[in-house]
């Protein structure tokens, strides 16, 4: 099986660059306004991008990402609608890897099998779902491989050499590495140690290892790009958008530019980091 995600990364590798993956929430700040803007992101720069799955009850988000997926739940965002945008992307887009990210409630809810029959027609390529450890792999990772989507799990600075097999077992597509022990937009990624635990983590598995959470600007993401396959982005993404909006959260018209811009600047600056490593 060979993914959007696997060519995506194989062609990377042949450029001698990092991947620029991109986070924004699905329907935030309203469902049209935000598949105007996945749809800009590949335009501007992004080569994967991760879409997350509104929650009423998330644990790993910080404030930035929590309040996004509650103005995209007020704005009647669900898993259906989730799978609608994807959809609409791909009308426009088969290329670009999307992958959907946040919990795995709302997918219980919906019914597991419907859900990745659903997603597989919808152009989802990959899911990263943050409260699934290895130990509930029947409950939706051997599923989500069999119907033909990538699996990615995180590891963290926390996740030493004994656990990082149990996690990697079933991993694919790219394993995602959280830079920093908290939730997101709570910190800076750390290059030195994001340079060992990368060095770390490849001594275990051949997959691209890519780094997200305390990635907010060119600089940082550059110098992360330098140590990774891939640099993450999401709560600088999310923060943009929201200054964009107006006093009641609703879209204005510099909201699908404040976001594509800076994608542009985030994407220059991984794109730079080869060269700034040589």
């Amino acid at each position: 099986m060979t993914t959007r995600i696997d060519t995506r990364f194989a062609e990377l590798k042949k450029q001698g660059r990092s991947a620029f993956v991109t986070f924004l929430m699905a329907g935030d700040p309203d469902p049209a306004t935000s598949l105007e803007i996945v749809k800009a992101l590949p335009k501007a720069g992004a080569d994967v991008i991760e879409i997350g799955m509104p929650f009423t009850d998330p644990m790993a988000d910080g404030p930035s990402i929590q309040a996004a997926g509650l103005r995209a739940l007020k704005a009647g965002m669900t898993l259906k609608k989730t799978l609608e945008l994807v959809h609409g992307f791909r009308k426009d887009d088969n290329a670009t890897p999307i992958v959907l990210m946040g919990y795995y409630n709302p997918i219980y809810i919906y019914g597991v099998d419907k859900f990745l029959a659903d997603a597989k027609t919808a152009g989802v390529d990959g899911l990263i779902i943050v409260d699934l450890p290895p130990e509930e792999d029947d409950e939706l990772c051997l599923p989500a491989m069999k119907a033909g989507l990538n699996f990615i799990r995180l590891a963290t600075p926390t996740t030493d050499d004994k656990r990082l097999p149990a996690v990697l077992a079933n991993t694919s597509g790219f394993v995602y590495y959280v830079s920093i022990t908290g939730i997101t937009g709570a910190g800076a990624a750390d290059s030195t140690a994001v340079s060992e635990a990368v060095a770390r983590i490849k001594r275990h598995t051949k997959l691209p290892v890519c780094v997200g959470f305390g990635i907010r600007t060119p600089e940082t993401a550059r110098s992360i790009a330098s140590h990774a396959n891939g640099a993450v982005v999401g709560t600088a993404l999310v923060d943009a958008l929201r200054s964009s909006l107006d006093a009641e959260g609703r879209a204005t018209g510099k909201t699908i530019n404040a976001v594509a811009e800076l994608t542009a600047s985030l994407a220059e600056g991984v794109r730079g980091a080869r060269a700034a490593a040589e």
